[in-house]
């Protein structure tokens, strides 16, 4: 029994037992937080940067592109980001045998959903877990206001590297060679 004001905490098991209705499930420091399926704009957009990391991917040979994959971190710590990309040393180790990733990949992405809660996700609690997990870089975008956020790894911290307007082009260190015009992710 929990004390009046004590706060639930979840786990990966707790994860186990709720119903697959649809719904995407996330823990976050033993919050549960609970979204519906995106918008088809949003699938729209992280399906431009999947295919966009996928290209530079197939012709480098350095890595790979998922979407939507889960990322256990810890029992406390379960989430889903829209597109990851990992390089192809570290992915054999972060892949457990279900094939989910147990650590963090080198760089994440999170498009942005509308709503406060979902906002205060990505820019404050998913910033902070990716920080703490060790993703060398995290790209929030935000297809409302068409720009991406880049988080890149400053002294053992992700912190705003820069913010890239629809007339930019994304690069990033990590992907030598890699460019996608901004705008044609909110094509």
């Amino acid at each position: 029994m929990h004390a009046a004001g004590e706060r639930v905490r979840w786990t990966a098991a707790d994860l186990e037992l709720l119903p697959d209705n649809g719904n995407r499930y996330e823990i976050i420091d033993g919050e549960l937080f609970v979204s519906r399926a995106p918008h088809w704009r949003h699938q729209n957009i992280c399906g431009r940067i999947f295919a966009a990391l996928t290209a530079w991917s197939d012709s480098s040979g350095q890595g790979q592109a998922a979407v939507l994959p889960g990322i256990l971190f810890s029992d406390a710590d379960n989430v889903i980001p829209d597109v990851v990309w990992a390089g192809n040393e570290s992915l054999d180790a972060l892949l457990d045998a279900a094939g989910h990733l147990t650590g963090a990949p080198e760089l994440v992405v999170e498009v942005l959903s509308p709503g406060e809660q979902n906002e205060r996700r990505d820019r404050e609690l998913k910033l902070k877990l990716y920080s703490v997990q060790g993703v060398q870089e995290y790209w929030i975008v935000d297809g409302q206001q068409r720009r991406v956020s880049v988080y890149r790894r400053l002294e053992g911290v992700l912190k705003l590297a820069v913010t890239l307007l629809a007339a930019d082009a994304l690069s990033s260190p990590l992907l030598p060679g890699f460019r996608c015009p901004v705008a044609s992710l909110f094509a």
